[in-house]
């Protein structure tokens, strides 16, 4: 007997391995989508989003060193999902996907 499911089946996206290391000091985050829908359930135009300042981290690079000689380590670790500065960083667009390379100074906090 066989059966057939008729309907939607949820995909997930397969995400793409990042081949780039970054410079000292910087970490590479894949920002994550902005908003659709507000907390009161009204859906905002693809222009009226603001633009994400959470994301996802897909590498790290080495510690920095600073004018005064000490090391500064990386705040975060790949994987994690961070918030960074609104205007902090600079995008790159690679294979039809955005990305955006963060000093290490320019992320706030790591989401648990």
């Amino acid at each position: 007997m066989l059966t057939v499911f008729l309907g939607f089946m949820a995909t997930k996206k397969k995400e793409k391995k990042v081949s780039i290391i970054p410079a000292p000091g910087y970490v590479l985050i894949k920002p994550l989508d902005a908003e659709t829908k507000t907390a009161s359930g009204i859906y905002l135009p693809d222009n009226a989003s603001e633009k994400p300042q959470r994301g996802k981290v897909l590498a790290v690079g080495t510690s920095e060193i600073l004018d005064n000689g000490k090391e500064r380590q990386a705040p975060c670790k790949e994987g994690e999902t961070v918030i960074y500065k609104k205007w902090g960083g600079n995008e790159v667009k690679l294979e039809q996907t955005e990305y955006l390379f963060s000093k290490f100074e320019d992320i706030l906090a790591i989401e648990k």
